[in-house]
């Protein structure tokens, strides 16, 4: 079955429009706290003081909030940097300066759903961790981690969590007239010998508003104590330009964008023989809000978003780069939800939330990763409701349900159980699967005394098998694997408990958490032991030497941890306010066999001192993540860091008629202890160090 996405895109854009009636002045809804009313949360994470903790009090679930000041001294080159030392989150790892997606309480790939502006990444980065995300920090004006059963919203692959990016590429607000606003960003790093710009434009003519950015990054090998990581240089550039149209009810607006991405694959065989990886997506986003004056519906909003994604693996040969391998993908997304006006009730005030969501992918690689896994393609379609009961002012319910059905075709292999290729040829053939997924959740939110604020969440999560799990059957020279799938795969289900306490005002802000989940046909990747060249018959005994055997396995698991992060102002000091901070997490992983989860990150512990008045901001910050020991066959324990970090910024008011409203510049000092440090979760972790010292100056004009 072939993707239309031109025919989803139009139909469903012309019954949004359908809908609309008169307008007045549009206010966008919060993107990931569902809420029944077009009110904003009652804790908002903006508007902050430069490096003050955001904690949105008022969620049913953890959500973690990187503000663009944060993004902007940061400086990490993807998601997966960006967010690497928060609590609960870390980053794959597998290329550091291009290709770390961001892994939840342990979960990756299949389990995390990186998105932009509430569309999907629409990559094939959960398909292997060679895999970039086509989402650049330069491009973000906030990023958005949410966990727990909120993530029912956008679907079941986000089993372990959402990774959200926020920017106005569709604008979503309507400026004054004729007003033109920018922003202009660059930064140079010691470490990489890198050079990173951005620039973004914004402006409104009558009902329109328009938005377009520009960015770009041009970084070299990586320095590593001693020496330099060979083959991890990254370069990328990208932009994008959009429109919305404003009525008096609402608004409906558009945007068209690209990423192209050029970077290198550090580590063994794929160092020595230059592999890089070649990409490109090109990207079309729709999305728009109505709003009704009747007695029962309140808001409609909807999502639409459709791309066309490539990228080739090449090598050298011969003194030139060859392809090797190339991976395409088709996608369409489409999501609408209808918020009911709240409905006052004898037991408290009630509001409700209906959504459906399809999508379609289409999935093909050729090269050597023809044989990696053959043309593939997904079709999903989902129904999900939110209702939120307001007992009272302190205490407030919300349940949710989803339902999916989710039908994956391609090739799948059977495959001598042994996966010795001496004991015989994989037999290949047709296979379609299809699923139900089905999901629910029950929590509780109850106002504490002295500001504080508690919840408490069950949720049962079911997730369908992807196409690489279900379908994977040959080489693949970027990842170095050999990976197996399973064509019989059943659904993974979750069951959660999680409770979270929460602070967000005054000197004394707090995040903290704590889950236990336990998993039935937990799925994941496993290494046999055994390595190949580029066919089956090569594996084991075969006599292959250049990829480690992966295969696709499953059986039940239990995940538990916590995650704490909280700050602390001390008091007055010199003209400004300095405060202590501090954080853990930890997860813990076992199969039922009371064997180890493989590739989970470990005990991690540390603190900082910060000072900040009206213009500067200081920060000092020390983590310590402990070895990790609790291994998995197959995998080598990894030894504990330090972590040491600092930064120093200013920002500084622009006079009226100059032209600029503020310039922002300021120094940020990486692994200043130039410790070696190596990623956990990494395949890579025994050949890849992580980036050694590095100092970054960065500013940012506002006019």
């Amino acid at each position: 079955m072939r993707i239309r996405p031109l025919a989803i895109w139009s139909s469903a854009s012309l019954a949004v429009l359908a809908l609309a009636p008169a307008a007045r002045g549009q206010t966008e809804l919060p993107e990931i706290v569902i809420e029944g009313r077009r009110t904003p949360p009652a804790a908002t994470p903006d508007g902050l003081s430069e490096g003050q903790l955001r904690v949105i009090d008022r969620a049913f679930v953890p959500v973690t909030v990187v503000g663009e000041g944060e993004i902007q001294r940061n400086g990490g080159r993807t998601l997966g940097d960006q967010l690497f030392a928060l609590p609960g989150i870390t980053g794959s790892g597998f290329a550091p300066n291009a290709a770390s997606r961001p892994i939840i309480r342990g979960l990756d790939n299949a389990r995390v759903r990186v998105q932009e502006n509430g569309v999907g990444a629409q990559d094939v980065s959960d398909l292997s961790e060679d895999h970039a995300v086509p989402i650049d920090p330069l491009a973000a004006e906030r990023i958005e981690v949410i966990r727990g059963p909120a993530a029912l919203r956008f679907g079941s692959q986000a089993i372990g969590g959402v990774v959200n990016v926020t920017n106005e590429r569709i604008p979503t607000r309507l400026g004054p007239d004729g007003v033109v606003s920018g922003m202009a960003r660059g930064s140079a790093s010691s470490g990489d010998r890198g050079l990173d710009g951005a620039a973004q434009m914004r402006g409104s003519s009558g009902n329109w508003a328009w938005s377009a950015d520009v960015f770009g990054r041009n970084a070299g090998d990586y320095a590593i104590p001693g020496g330099r990581q060979a083959n991890s240089f990254a370069n990328s550039f990208g932009g994008s330009f959009g429109a919305s149209y404003f009525f008096d009810q609402g608004y409906i607006g558009a945007a068209i964008s690209q990423f192209r991405s050029l970077y290198g694959i550090p580590g063994g065989d794929a160092a020595a023989h230059g592999v890089r990886i070649d990409m490109i997506q090109t990207r079309l986003q729709s999305k728009g809000e109505i709003r009704f004056d009747g007695s029962v519906v309140d808001n409609v909003r909807f999502w639409l978003g459709g791309s066309l994604y490539r990228h080739d693996e090449q090598h050298l040969h011969g003194g030139l780069f060859e392809n090797a391998a190339r991976f395409r993908n088709q996608e369409v997304e489409a999501r609408v939800e209808t918020a009911f006006r709240p409905l006052t009730t004898a037991i408290g005030t009630w509001s409700s939330v209906f959504g459906v969501q399809l999508g379609g992918q289409n999935l093909g690689t050729s090269g050597e990763a023809g044989g990696l896994i053959a043309p593939a393609a997904t079709r999903n379609a989902a129904a999900f409701l939110f209702n939120e009961l307001a007992l009272s002012q302190a205490t407030r319910l919300q349940g949710s349900v989803r339902i999916e059905q989710v039908r994956v075709g391609g090739t799948g292999s059977t495959f001598p159980g042994d996966f010795d290729g001496g004991s015989g040829a994989p037999v290949e053939f047709a296979a379609t699967r299809s699923f139900t997924p089905f999901s629910a959740s029950l929590g509780i939110l109850q106002n504490l005394p002295l500001g504080f604020v508690g919840s408490v969440t069950g949720s049962y999560v079911q997730r369908a098998p992807r196409a690489q799990e279900l379908f994977s059957r040959g080489p693949h020279e970027a990842s170095g694997t050999f990976e197996i799938g399973n064509p019989n795969l059943a659904k993974e289900s979750a069951q959660t408990i999680e409770a979270g306490l929460r602070r967000a005002q005054g000197p004394f802000r707090l995040d903290a958490t704590a889950y236990y989940t336990r998993f039935s046909g937990f799925i994941y990747k496993r290494l046999t032991g055994l390595t190949c060249d580029d066919d089956f018959a090569s594996c084991g005994t075969g006599g292959g030497t250049e990829l480690r055997q992966l295969v696709f396995a499953q059986q039940d698991a239990t995940f538990y941890g916590a995650e704490l992060r909280g700050q602390y102002d001390i008091g007055e000091f010199a003209g400004g306010t300095f405060g202590v901070e501090g954080q853990y997490d930890f997860v813990r992983a076992r199969f039922a066999d009371g064997s180890n989860v493989p590739r989970i990150p470990p005990h991690r512990l540390g603190g900082g001192l910060y000072w900040r008045d009206a213009n500067w901001f200081a920060r000092v910050t020390l983590l310590h993540a402990f070895g990790q020991n609790e291994t998995a066959p197959e995998e080598t324990r990894t030894p504990g860091y330090n972590l040491l970090n600092a930064e120093l910024s200013y920002r500084m008011a622009m006079r009226p008629g100059s032209g600029a409203k503020d310039v922002t510049f300021g120094l940020v000092g990486t692994n200043l202890l130039d410790a070696n440090i190596r990623n956990a979760v990494s395949f890579k972790k025994d050949e890849v160090l992580m980036p050694g010292r590095s100092v970054r100056f960065f500013t940012t004009v506002r006019f």
